[in-house]
């Protein structure tokens, strides 16, 4: 039997857009009040949607109210239309300098100590009225806060990326050994396999980058490192700095902590892996002015970091 199409000159758009925020905040009041409207009317909305799609849409549970299958299969959808309609109506030329709006970007690790600070300088010097919004990474589901609307651009490695997404490649880091001035290996210029494997460890628990080339590099040369503490990497500096174990991290991060700790970098004795960063972002805000802007200001930021 053929699906019969859905009446769409019979949909209050204003229902999708409580749908929208719904899927945003998963909470009728905090929806009401980014809508400024009541909580009734915003409840109202939602039985009309109910009846309107056949759906319950969203299921009250002690977390908030979870979106069914059906809601979780139209939220892409219903948000993607919501972009185009706000790109369709906005002015076609971008002012930085007038614009008022806040850009929400999800950050790793890396791109929190080598993007953020230097970013945050661009955008303030050209548009002082754009706020910046930064946040971590690592506990959220990227495709949902996308999909919901939550989030504008995520600064990480991305393993295959949905087509729903455009991505770029913005830096490409080699990995080098990190210690104090004082450590007793700092006098040597050039680390062997041998003298490398021999000292103590530090080694960064809250890295995305994989440590097994150093260890299968030593395992070739029948060496082994002694790990003598792992840490999370902002307790990084002062660790290395008050401590006499080394630790490999990507150059980048290795100078940044270079300028805040009495620190020294040090080459690896065998040849590491790049540590990719790549900026993530929906493909319906493709064309947005503001967007592409910021994305641009992202690109000359990662550019600067090479010199």
């Amino acid at each position: 039997m053929a699906k019969s199409a859905f009446n769409l000159s019979a949909v209050d758009l204003n229902l999708l857009v409580v749908f929208d925020a719904l899927m945003q905040e998963r909470n009728v009041t905090r929806a009401a009040r980014q809508l400024a409207l009541s909580q009734p009317a915003v409840s109202h909305a939602l039985a009309r949607l109910r009846h309107m799609l056949r759906d319950e849409l969203f299921v009250r549970s002690p977390k908030g109210m979870v979106p069914t299958p059906r809601a979780e299969q139209i939220a892409g959808a219903v948000r993607h239309a919501m972009e185009e309609l706000q790109r369709a109506l906005e002015e076609e030329e971008f002012d930085p300098a007038k614009a008022t709006r806040t850009f929400r970007v999800a950050v790793d690790n890396y791109s929190a100590i080598v993007l953020t600070a230097p970013l945050a300088a661009r955008v303030a010097k050209l548009a002082p009225n754009i706020s910046l919004e930064f946040q971590p990474s690592g506990t959220l589901d990227l495709a949902d806060v996308f999909d919901r609307g939550l989030l504008d651009l995520a600064l990480g490695f991305f393993m295959e990326p949905a087509e729903r997404f455009g991505h770029r490649k913005l830096l490409g880091d080699g990995l080098v050994v990190l210690m104090g001035k004082d450590h007793p290996a700092a006098s040597a210029r050039k680390l062997t396999p041998e003298k490398f494997a021999a000292l103590a460890h530090l080694d960064v628990s809250s890295s995305r980058y994989t440590m097994a080339f150093v260890e299968n590099a030593l395992k070739r040369n029948k060496l082994v490192r002694r790990i003598a503490v792992r840490a999370p990497l902002l307790s990084a500096g002062s660790m290395l700095a008050s401590s006499e174990s080394i630790a490999v991290l990507p150059r980048r991060i290795a100078q940044a902590l270079m300028r805040f700790y009495p620190l020294v970098s040090r080459d690896l004795p065998f040849v590491s892996p790049a540590v990719e960063t790549e900026m993530l972002w929906p493909r319906w805000l493709d064309g947005v002015p503001a967007h592409r802007w910021f994305r641009k200001m992202v690109e000359l930021t990662a550019e600067a970091s090479e010199h």
